[in-house]
């Protein structure tokens, strides 16, 4: 496995743990899920492109 793919692994991970639905992140809103999905579309994005 390379690293970008490795990477693309964890920054799913952290979206599902950072998601509302969990009770120990209910109070937290969308603003942690948000910031995760927009890293994990600039890896996507990169990985597509060759960068990583």
């Amino acid at each position: 496995m390379t690293v970008g793919t490795i990477l693309l692994i964890v920054l799913i991970l952290l979206l599902i743990g950072a998601l509302p639905s969990w009770p120990y992140s209910s109070g937290w809103g969308y603003r942690p899920t948000g910031l995760v999905g927009i890293v994990l579309i600039v890896v996507i994005i990169l990985l597509l492109m060759g960068r990583i």
